[in-house]
């Protein structure tokens, strides 16, 4: 049975090339031109197959596709003092947490 393509793919249009270009999150280096979308698609798909095969055929370490790893939902920024109060201040004035606010204002910005 063929393995499965967990990887995340990503799809956008380059002004620059007047092409699709089309990404995988786990092989940053990688990308796919096409003039059709869905061939950008295919393409990045075969070229990282090849990069798996690649990596396994010289015992390198495969990326784990980012959609099979678990997140906990937690993660650690560092910020300057100055933005860490304001942010604070600001959470305050809306009547929330620190990390509520930081939360939507993520979500407002993804």
């Amino acid at each position: 049975m063929a393995e499965r393509d967990h990887h995340i793919y990503r799809l956008s249009w380059s002004a620059e090339d007047g092409e699709h270009v089309a990404a995988c999150a786990g092989f940053p280096s990688l990308s796919w031109l096409d003039e059709d979308g869905i061939e950008a698609l295919r393409g990045i798909k075969k070229l990282v197959r090849e990069a798996v095969e690649d990596l396994r055929a010289y015992g390198e370490p495969v990326p784990e596709p980012r959609a099979d790893k678990d997140f906990s939902g937690r993660f650690v920024v560092r910020i300057p003092p100055g933005q860490h109060r304001a942010l604070a201040v600001r959470a305050a004035e809306a009547g929330v947490s620190l990390n509520r606010y930081v939360d939507f204002k993520l979500a407002a910005a993804g």
